[in-house]
């Protein structure tokens, strides 16, 4: 029955079968700090949400998990963020067994590169420029956290904090001070913020970028049509996102900081927006304006093939292009001296409305089931459903109805809602004969 999976099934199979085992590994006494099994549903969340590097919680990662449970949702966070797949090709390769065609396949899959050439050059590049950023990301943090928590904690503060920044997910073990604070106390450090911030950004900017970047290294006109979009945008939404956060929370959050904390906020609220979850302000405290900036820049997310969750960067851009073309009467989509292909276009156009009509129905659903305000439960399904995990609060206090949805929304915001949806239907063979066509008005 194995073999029989398509790629995509066995993707999502396998991304199942890890939050189930990381599940009943949470469930363990062993790994609750009371003693008890923390129970099924809690354990349940905290897999998915870890394994889909999300960071919505229902219980608070340091008073609720022991060190134990906080090993077993780092292992979780980094498996979840690199690629189940990816971590076990890297493993066969260092056992030296043969990697086939049908290997070669998941992992562009997995990956989700262009083509298949060189595959298992970018596996070996990929874990070993991991281990590279969050080892310097760790000893960076370290130097921060070792003078408050000590030698022990801090190196373990350090390490959790800087896998959990790369691998975009926002888990934090800042609960000892205050339960679900994130990172607010740090709100104005530099080397805390800057760090985070940069951890981000590497890790959700992508693995074919990376390679791009380390074959060509300045020489930008060489890079791949691929690299210099997801550059470009990065660099649009970060830095607009930032002066939009500064304008709508100025008068709100911002007022009473100096320069410094605002433009640190700014700009953190900003990047770990798009996909991160980690804070460093209170979201239960932002304006209107600042939730809906929030629900689209986490709807829109990080970059394909990365650890960040989201449409991609990538299909947004497609939209706005193929809108501003069609307004403009003209063929062709082109950026960069290139022309977009038409599958680009139609794939770009189902993973947004997927999305969209996901998101759309659980906002609704969730309205009708709980009491709470529209922007609260917006922010909470486009969180999940981009894998962010920025809340307003809500997530431990909703029902147990909307908590599945949350769960279902995370699983299917890791693995791709059109990746989800082909799980069940790719297999299916299409029609050879074509009905006569009819036009009807459309607009």
């Amino acid at each position: 029955m194995i073999r029989r999976l398509s790629k995509v099934q066995t993707i999502a199979l396998g991304f199942f079968l890890i939050i189930v085992a990381g599940t009943l590994l949470l469930m363990l006494p062993i790994a609750s700090r009371d003693g008890h099994s923390t129970g099924f549903f809690h354990a349940l969340f905290t897999a998915t949400s870890s394994t889909c590097v999300t960071g919505l919680v229902v219980v608070d990662t340091y008073t609720n998990w022991t060190l134990f449970g906080q090993v077993v949702i780092l292992a979780l966070i980094q498996i979840g963020g690199l690629g189940f797949i990816t971590i076990g090709m890297f493993f066969f390769i260092f056992l030296k067994r043969k990697i086939g065609l049908k290997e070669r396949n998941l992992i562009q899959e997995s990956v989700n590169t262009l083509q298949i050439s060189g595959i298992v050059r970018l596996v070996k590049k990929i874990v070993r420029y991991t281990i590279a950023f969050e080892g310097i990301g760790a000893i960076l943090l370290m130097t921060r956290f070792i003078p408050r928590f000590g030698w022990l904690k801090g190196i373990w503060y350090g390490i959790f904090h800087a896998i959990s920044a790369f691998c975009n997910a926002g888990f934090d073990l800042m609960g000892q001070f205050e339960p679900h604070s994130s990172l607010t106390m740090y709100y104005d450090d530099i080397v805390i913020n800057i760090v985070v911030m940069a951890l981000i950004i590497i890790g959700g900017i992508g693995f074919i970028v990376w390679d791009d970047i380390s074959k060509h290294k300045w020489h930008i006109k060489k890079y791949m049509l691929h690299t210099k979009i997801v550059l470009m945008m990065t660099a649009v939404l970060t830095l607009g996102g930032a002066l939009c956060f500064y304008l709508f929370e100025r008068n709100n959050l911002l007022l009473g900081m100096d320069a410094k904390g605002q433009i640190l906020s700014s700009l953190f609220g900003s990047v770990t927006t798009r996909t991160a979850g980690f804070n460093t302000l209170d979201t239960g405290a932002y304006t209107e304006a600042t939730r809906m900036l929030t629900v689209i820049l986490m709807f829109i997310g990080g970059n394909p093939g990365s650890t960040a969750g989201g449409i991609k960067t990538t299909t947004m851009l497609v939209i706005l292009l193929y809108i501003w073309a069609n307004l403009r009467n003209k063929r062709g989509l082109n950026i960069f001296g290139r022309r977009l292909d038409e599958d680009a276009i139609k794939k770009a156009s189902t993973v947004f409305c997927i999305n969209l009509i996901l998101a759309t129905v659980c906002v609704t659903i969730m309205s009708a089931l709980e009491t709470l305000p529209l922007s609260d439960i917006m922010m909470e399904v486009f969180s999940a459903i981009g894998t962010v995990g920025i809340s307003t609060g809500i997530t431990r206090d909703i029902s147990m109805v909307s908590k599945y949805m949350l769960i279902i929304l995370m699983y299917c915001g890791r693995i791709g809602s059109m990746s989800f949806a082909l799980a069940f239907t790719e297999k299916k063979k299409s029609n050879p004969v074509q009905l006569p066509v009819e036009q009807i008005t459309i607009g």
